[in-house]
């Protein structure tokens, strides 16, 4: 390495990079973009491919396949306004498969060029960290050092799958896409939102699925209203709910199936069990022992207000950090990294409180702000207002899906601090009036927004009376 001087005279090691950041996903990809963009000297270490989570086993894949799930319900739908099919619609599982393998390749290679066209160099192998400013680069068993005046932790997170005799023959969100064979039978193991996309999304696919979820009731933390109606939608769809209990044990039986033991007794025999318990912050072999960088009791590497670990050129965000582990939650974390350590600008805090958020479950879920829960324990005093219809489309589809839409109002200033919905669409719906509870407008603001009719989404402009304090 070259020797240059600071501005102070002292001797100064010149780095190969400015920033050197691990991790090709959603955030990592945006920082080192952003980053370069200043003119920094950047560089992404990957061993696996770009994108991350999201572009390759999660949010791009899902959304794919609930695509393809909700057809089910839509050829069902047709034939009230005079839709008629000759035979009825067949699926072909390797169809959507490969179709969303090529998208995905598309895609991949869309990461490559727009960090090629930033000047991003592209370090392609497994990374740790060896020094506060080293990382070292095994490629085809060759390693090679770096140094670098910061280095990003980008790494997200990955599947944990609790232990249980049989446990090892789960799969995880990883592996559920590309299935070799469409599973006719179709267990998912788990509450949180991921569990509740795959059981909707192989139920409307055709699979006789069940959920099992060891908890009273799935997604824990959202509006306790919405969790009941979405649980009502589901099983009306055809998902078989059970809850309060967990799997014992999972055996394969000579047929290839597996055979489940449930803790209360049931036996369940399915082709495929997907285990969606949760995931943890991808760290290993990532090298943080050598800097005693340590986990914090949720297993997430803790950064201050400038996103830095216990080592200040060492900085971590996304799924690696404490935070919402959401796709557009990293990419604002990278785009308000880049100021405060390529822009020099005051960190500003993100809000985390008004991010928006939609369960791809059938039908979907959106939700900004507070639950009704959380906003009585915050305010001295609330009004809510909450109304479940049919919406137009299924009065002639003949479907029974209803749709639940809701406003949480602090009382005291008239703020509407929580909007939610489950429906068709949520997730679309639900990002304009999350512009709304963002800029902290007032329910009376919502009242005399003039309403899009005929549309399901005007309710939330008509909703006049309270439907209680």
């Amino acid at each position: 390495m070259s020797e240059t001087m600071s501005d102070t005279g002292s001797a100064k090691t010149a780095h190969d990079y400015d920033l050197l950041v691990i991790g090709a996903g959603s955030g990592g990809v945006r920082a080192a973009r952003m980053a370069a963009a200043t003119g920094a000297r950047v560089a992404v270490a990957e061993d696996r491919y770009l994108g991350g989570t999201c572009v390759n086993v999660g949010c791009v894949p899902k959304k794919l396949y609930s695509y393809a799930a909700h057809f089910h319900d839509s050829f069902d739908d047709a034939a009230g306004f005079g839709w008629q099919m000759s035979a009825p619609p067949t699926f072909d599982w390797a169809t959507l498969r490969d179709n969303k393998t090529s998208e995905i390749k598309r895609l991949n290679g869309i990461y490559q060029r727009m960090l090629e066209g930033a000047g991003v160099t592209l370090l392609n192998g497994r990374a740790r960290l060896a020094g506060p400013h080293q990382v070292v680069l095994t490629q085809e068993g060759q390693e090679i050092t770096y140094s670098a005046e910061k280095i990003l932790l980008a790494t997200g997170g990955w599947p944990w799958v609790p232990e249980f005799p049989g446990s090892e023959l789960a799969l995880t969100s990883n592996q559920v896409f590309d299935l070799e064979r469409f599973p006719e039978r179709f267990l998912v193991l788990g509450g949180g939102y991921i569990a509740v996309e795959f059981a909707s999304i192989f139920n409307g696919l055709g699979s006789d699925t069940h959920l099992i979820y060891r908890g009273e009731m799935f997604l824990k933390g959202f509006d306790q209203e919405v969790r009941e109606f979405t649980r009502a939608e589901m099983a009306k769809k055809g998902v078989n709910l059970h809850f309060g209990v967990n799997i014992a044990r999972i055996d394969t039986l000579e047929s290839g199936a597996l055979k489940v033991e449930l803790t209360n007794g049931d036996v369940l025999e399915v082709d495929a069990v997907l285990a969606a318990t949760g995931r943890k912050s991808n760290t290993a072999g990532l090298g943080l022992e050598a800097l005693q960088i340590e986990l914090d009791a949720d297993g997430k590497v803790p950064v201050d207000a400038r996103f830095q670990t216990r080592v200040p050129s060492v900085l971590a965000l996304g799924d690696l950090t404490a935070g919402p582990e959401l796709t557009p939650v990293a990419l604002a974390e990278a785009m308000q990294l880049v100021d405060i350590h390529f822009h020099q600008r005051a960190p500003r805090p993100l809000d985390y409180h008004t991010i928006p958020t939609a369960v791809f479950c059938h039908p979907n879920i959106g939700t900004v702000g507070l639950s009704e829960e959380a906003a009585r324990e915050q305010f001295d005093g609330i009004r809510v207002y909450r109304t479940d219809f049919k919406p137009m489309k299924h009065t002639l589809s003949g479907s029974d899906e209803r749709v639940l839409m809701k406003l949480i109002v602090d009382d005291t200033t008239d703020v509407v601090v929580g909007a939610h919905m489950v429906g068709e669409e949520a997730g679309e719906l639900i990002q304009g009036i999350a512009i709304a509870v963002r800029a902290g407008l007032t329910k009376e603001d919502f009242d005399r927004t003039v309403g899009i009719h005929p549309t399901a989404a005007e309710e939330f402009v008509t909703l006049r009376t309270p439907s209680r304090y």
